[in-house]
């Protein structure tokens, strides 16, 4: 028997989003059929700001419904795709007559559905798409992929874009903006044990006692080299240092740091993993200007953490400064 705290394994998703409901009544609604999740009081004149996904990466995106970020979220069974028809309800619900934009990470039915639900309502609203590819673990040259996977930027392209939305940005810019936190940011993950399939009880991958997976993936996906665990601080030496080089960093520049747990890590360990970020961009001469710390785009039960980085402007600071209120993030 799978050791997951469930009933049958058919109705996790639905019985999970019933008392995320009831556990915060004053931030949201969660509609059955076909099945999303909207700001409990709607707002008008703005902008709608919608995103979605596969189950079991909570409190992606369910958690970030609220002020100053998501009007609307689709979730998916657990690793899959919502339906189009899904996301084409929850559009419909939350555009006041300003456009939607929608977040949306880079994997193939994610693409797909959301795609074909801004194609059914292509007569009658503006949808515009923000595609976010920042896992450095799948970026490859010319091997006609699909290239890299959206992982914890979507966090940052969020929230910046939900505080445009806020604050009265037109579609377009409020588009455009997401688009540049994409292309400032970059994600690299490792893992220790895979996470558990609900179904089956089964990890998606073993590895042997002291081995780790380097690069890996929210999906269970395995990574792009397995490892022998080795101290901390190498460890996010070595993820650390390709993230400056894939952004581009420079001495004096100002970055977001997300130290992210993929489900089953620590806050000790997580805290352990921000000192070492700190130091290692210290002494590069880049300044960690916001940080955020702890389990947002998580991987069921993987013991694993990932790392964000992303390149900061004033603009960019100003609207991740403010304010937000959502499930699973406050200030």
């Amino acid at each position: 028997m799978s050791r997951f705290f469930m009933n049958e394994r058919e109705t996790l998703v639905e019985q999970a989003l019933e008392g995320f409901a009831e556990s915060h009544s004053g931030l949201v609604d969660v509609h059955p059929d076909p099945l999303f999740v909207t700001r409990r009081t709607p707002t008008t004149g703005k902008v709608a700001l919608l995103s979605g996904g596969g189950s079991g990466h909570e409190p992606l995106h369910t958690g970030f419904v609220g002020q100053g970020m998501l009007d609307a979220a689709v979730p998916g069974d657990v690793f899959t795709s919502p339906t189009a028809l899904q996301v084409r309800a929850a559009i419909q619900a939350v555009d006041s007559g300003e456009g939607t934009v929608m977040v949306v990470k880079n994997y193939t039915g994610d693409v797909l559905n959301f795609s074909i639900a801004a194609e059914l309502l292509a007569d009658t609203h503006r949808v515009e798409q923000v595609l976010v590819d920042d896992d450095l673990a799948t970026e490859r040259e010319d091997d006609g992929g699909p290239g890299r996977r959206g992982t914890a930027a979507v966090v940052a392209v969020e929230k910046i874009c939900g505080a445009a939305a806020e604050a009265g940005v037109p579609i377009a810019q409020v588009r455009d903006l997401g688009r540049r936190v994409v292309a400032r940011s970059a994600t690299l993950g490792v893992s220790f044990e895979a996470c558990t399939n609900p179904e089956t009880g089964r990890r998606s991958f073993e590895l042997e006692p002291g081995e780790m997976e380097f690069g890996v993936g929210i999906h269970g996906e395995r990574g792009i080299q397995t490892r022998v665990i080795g101290k901390a601080d190498d460890l996010v030496e070595s993820l650390v240092s390709r993230l400056v080089e894939a952004v581009g960093l420079r001495r004096s520049d100002s970055v977001l740091a997300i130290v992210n747990g993929l489900g089953a890590t620590h806050g000790l360990e997580l805290a352990v993993a921000a000192r070492q970020t700190r130091r290692v961009l210290d002494g590069q001469g880049i300044d960690i200007t916001r940080s955020l710390v702890g389990p947002y785009v998580t991987s069921l039960d993987m013991k694993g953490l990932s790392i964000t980085l992303t390149a900061l402007t004033d603009d960019l600071v100003k609207f991740w400064d403010a304010p937000v209120r959502t499930p699973a993030l406050v200030w």
